[in-house]
């Protein structure tokens, strides 16, 4: 098994382009949508945990997701690996095109680090740790104590 084959994508609803979902699915990648799945106006915090049970790779734009403390704690509790866009104002065409220069980079990030994390992607397709395991499971455990 490949590890593109290996590597089931979960396109969040933010990102819900067809043009980004062809794209991707064009370019043998297999994605899971958001609305397939979950009611549209689901919270991230109620998602966050079915993906990260089913294993699925978050791709993102809401960076608002590494900045809200209930949102990261869903990250960490539900061990999801995950990537955001950092250019917020990309068309479906220009979000298409970061992921697809960034897909080996992301495909061998997934298998290099442990779940939780939220990387960013970088319209280059340069990708970036943001906040790793360490970071996001602190952060849970301060909630704990």
């Amino acid at each position: 098994m490949s590890q593109s084959q290996s590597i089931v994508f979960f396109v969040d609803r933010c990102l819900g382009s067809k043009r980004l979902i062809e794209t991707l699915r064009n370019s043998g990648i297999s994605v899971e949508i958001h609305d397939d799945h979950f009611q549209k106006d689901a919270e991230d915090v109620d998602w966050l945990p079915e993906v990260g049970k089913r294993g699925w790779v978050v791709l993102t734009k809401d960076a608002r997701i590494g900045k809200r403390t209930s949102e990261k704690i869903a990250v960490a509790s539900a061990r999801v690996k995950m990537f955001a866009l950092a250019s917020q104002n990309l068309s479906g065409e220009q979000m298409s095109k970061a992921f697809l220069k960034a897909i080996i980079h992301i495909q061998e990030f997934v298998h290099e680090h442990p779940a939780p994390f939220i990387a960013k992607i970088y319209r280059d397709g340069r990708i970036e740790m943001w906040q790793d395991g360490q970071m996001l499971l602190e952060k849970l455990q301060q909630l704990s104590v």
